[in-house]
């Protein structure tokens, strides 16, 4: 049934979307993971608190939920389409990829990194609770924000496999 909904061309071609999107995401969160995290670490609790509250505002862009939103898209796709051409070859390398993007990634931005940007969004960054909450925002958000970087990375590397099928 999917193999009439789309041709062999146009099905590489979300493959290949995919383990883009997926590679792009994982560099935005790299670069948060490997240094900007640090870096605002490194600031006074009231300047680290403001530099992430832009951040988290403009963040909020077309270029980025596009691809962060599209990718999520493309792996619902794929994950269904993967599970109807299961007798496939490289069937359960999409679902895998699928599955590592929208839980490791998506959800975990959802249920870890958005929840805790919630709060810092409403603090002042000038009290006394800000500075408590930022102590344990730059932890807590760096480690879910490894998990989405690793999960968008393993999900790159094994759409990339699929592409040879």
């Amino acid at each position: 049934m999917v193999k009439h909904l789309i041709s062999q061309q146009s099905y590489f071609t979300l493959k290949l979307l995919s383990a883009l999107g997926c590679g792009l995401v994982a560099g935005v969160f790299f670069a948060f993971s490997s240094f900007v995290m640090s870096a605002l670490g490194r600031l006074q609790p009231p300047e680290g608190i403001a530099a992430m509250q832009s951040i988290n505002i403009t963040v909020i862009n077309p270029g980025f939920m596009l691809t962060f939103m599209g990718t999520a898209a493309l792996c619902v796709f794929l994950a269904i389409a993967s599970v109807l051409k299961w007798h496939q070859p490289g069937a359960p390398y999409l679902l895998l990829g699928s599955l590592l993007y929208l839980i490791g990634t998506f959800l975990v931005t959802i249920v870890g990194n958005v929840p805790l940007n919630d709060a810092l969004a409403v603090v002042k960054p000038n009290s006394t609770e800000g500075a408590i909450l930022w102590s344990r925002y730059l932890t807590n958000w760096t480690a879910w924000n490894h998990v989405r970087t690793i999960a968008a990375l393993a999900s790159a590397a094994v759409f990339s496999l699929t592409l040879r099928y």
